[in-house]
């Protein structure tokens, strides 16, 4: 999927890592990608997380690697007035290079690689992690080089999971990164109801066949699947959080019919709604 080019550390050219709190009312949809590696750490905050071909739920705790180049975004869910709060490390394949010469960082070369599609740490009682990244933005100098170092360290120990089905390369026009975000911003905004197919199309002036072909080139997937993604997401949270029934959570998630729901969270999650919500209640 495409998104807008940043560059981070060109700009800082006197360190050779970066890391900082972002501190926001909400953390608003900004579709992007950047040749760095980046780490982030949900401190305070929920909503959906969007990577690569991903779409999916992002809490507080959440600790994430992302490898160069991998789209991106976290958009925040309304939280009676909380601040979303998250600490990122960023570092260049130039910075951490030289460290894999070693054979004491061959583990972490190895989660280098796999975070191509991003990967998710999924231990949560890792109290001296949680302690290095908080303190990480206070640190300067060689301070902070150690510290980063210990927190690759912990890093290797955590079981993880991969996040997106596969490597997508964004393409570097700023033309399609404006149509691409149109869209999702339509899909997000949109799901709920009627997503039409050709409001879509329409948006980056695009034929309905065209838009299609232009959609899988650039997202490896179809914009049904894309948008049935969106609803799932959604209908899981229903179905984790609240008793309503799974006819009125298929109806509140955007599909039209309870037979369609249950074919789609059946194919794309290998088992039913009501046999989800029973494994999470049990």
């Amino acid at each position: 999927m495409k998104a807008k080019l940043e560059q981070l550390l060109e700009k800082n050219q006197h360190h050779s890592f970066l890391c900082y709190e972002v501190k926001l009312p909400e953390f608003e949809f900004h579709w992007h990608y950047h040749p760095e590696y980046e780490l982030t750490y949900i401190v305070s905050g929920k909503g959906k997380r969007l990577v690569g071909d991903c779409y999916e739920d992002y809490q507080e705790g959440d600790i994430v690697l992302l490898g160069p180049n991998l789209s991106h975004t976290w958009v925040s869910e309304p939280t009676n007035n909380k601040i979303c709060i998250a600490i990122v490390i960023q570092f260049t394949q130039d910075f951490i290079n030289p460290l894999l010469n070693y054979p004491e960082f061959n583990g972490i070369e190895k989660l280098l690689t796999k975070s191509s599609r991003g990967i998710k740490f999924v231990d949560k009682q890792q109290a001296d992690l949680i302690l290095l990244l908080q303190n990480l933005p206070s640190k300067k100098g060689l301070d902070a080089f150690v510290d980063l170092i210990n927190i690759f360290k912990r890093l290797l120990i955590s079981k993880t999971l991969p996040i997106s089905a596969s490597v997508i390369k964004p393409l570097k026009s700023v033309e399609d990164s404006n149509r691409i975000n149109a869209v999702f911003l339509y899909v997000q905004n949109h799901f709920k109801l009627k997503v039409s197919l050709q409001k879509s199309a329409s948006l980056i002036h695009l034929s309905e066949s065209a838009f299609c072909k232009y959609f899988k080139r650039i997202s490896g997937k179809t914009f049904s699947d894309y948008v049935n993604d969106v609803r799932l997401s959604h209908a899981s949270k229903l179905l984790i959080e609240t008793d309503k029934s799974i006819s009125q959570i298929s109806f509140e998630s955007g599909f039209e019919s309870i037979t369609y729901f249950n074919r789609v969270f059946l194919k794309k999650k290998t088992i039913t709604p009501k046999e989800f919500r029973k494994s999470i209640n049990w």
